[in-house]
């Protein structure tokens, strides 16, 4: 505690009366939670004793809860050079830099503060707040990186590898991968914007033989899976779309909501099916060569909506249609 002794102007007057005046109605209009006020008689107060650690402390208070951030870090770091071994200022700091979501920073400043008084509770609740606060922040971010940065490639190594055994050189088969990965990767950026997909089909069109002006590359299946009747009559659309528009390949994208008939995940058994109520959509990849089925889980959070991990499914339990194109040997 600083004591004034002796300050005393020409006139007489003892400063240190007025000083303590100032303080007290500053620490009253604080209370009342007039900040604005507090901070400005504090101020008044510091012209007069620019030494007083206090003063700095609690204008650096006022000014946290008027969101002058910057004044109040300025505070904060004044308190502490005036007195540093006081742990009150690196408390005042620490709080500064939570608001300011600096958790790492304010974590140090909270455990200096530690240090200096260890008994505190106060001291000890806020090191493990702002700790948590820490670990949240850093999930988040990692949760955001993993929304903006989607890369399906190195999920698809098993069907790439089946890929090359079923289609041979790379140059026949890459640009069917290619496919695959551009339009699961549509359909995850999608949910991550929307929380949802569309029910479509995408074709995989010759370049040299479609009529582009007839034949789409998308197509809209979204009553498909309302009854047994209306999932028959489209798959059978499909398979002749498929031959008449000469498509090489084509990718199902369906939501599990979506999917009334059939519904792929039920009476299946544990073993073939793992994900219970979990929200997702379903991805079913169809050639003449080769078949395969994915399912994308989706969570929330950090209140962010994530895709997950792609899922291999047993295609024969769970497929979404049956095979749209009709079936060849390998390198034919």
């Amino acid at each position: 505690m600083f004591v004034l002794l002796g300050v005393t102007a020409k006139d007489g007057k003892n400063y240190y009366d007025e000083e303590m005046s100032l303080k007290d109605k500053g620490n009253e209009f604080f209370k009342a939670g007039n900040y604005l006020k507090a901070a400005a008689l504090y101020t008044q107060a510091i012209k007069q004793d620019p030494s007083n650690p206090t003063l700095f402390s609690n204008r650096a208070a006022a000014f946290l809860h008027l969101v002058k951030l910057n004044k109040a870090l300025a505070d904060a770091e004044t308190t502490i050079s005036l007195n540093p071994q006081w742990e009150k200022g690196y408390f005042r700091k620490g709080c500064i830099l939570e608001a300011m979501e600096q958790y790492d920073d304010a974590l140090s400043a909270f455990q200096t503060a530690l240090q200096y008084n260890p008994q505190s509770a106060e001291v000890s609740r806020k090191i493990k707040r702002v700790s948590q606060l820490a670990k949240d922040k850093m999930r988040a971010q990692e949760v955001e990186n993993m929304r903006s940065n989607v890369d399906m490639v190195q999920h698809l190594d098993e069907f790439k590898s089946e890929m090359s055994e079923k289609y041979g050189a790379e140059e026949c088969w890459k640009h069917v991968f290619s496919f695959v990965v551009e339009t699961m990767e549509t359909a995850v950026k999608s949910w991550h914007e929307t929380s949802k997909v569309d029910a479509r089909v995408y074709f995989l069109l010759d370049k040299e033989k479609t009529d582009t002006e007839k034949y789409a590359p998308v197509v809209n299946v979204d009553k498909a899976f309302e009854s047994p009747h209306t999932h028959g009559s489209c798959f059978q659309f499909l398979r002749q779309y498929a031959d008449d528009s000469f498509s090489s390949a084509a990718c199902l994208v369906a939501p599990k909501s979506a999917i009334s008939y059939p519904q792929v995940w039920r009476g299946q058994g544990l073993r073939k099916w793992r994900h219970s109520q979990q929200d997702g959509f379903f991805v079913q990849f169809e050639s003449p060569l080769l078949r395969k089925l994915w399912f994308i889980p989706s969570s929330n959070e950090k209140g962010k909506t994530l895709c997950r991990d792609p899922e291999v499914l047993d295609i024969s339990a769970h497929e979404v249609f049956p095979r749209l194109f009709k079936e060849k040997p390998p390198n034919s």
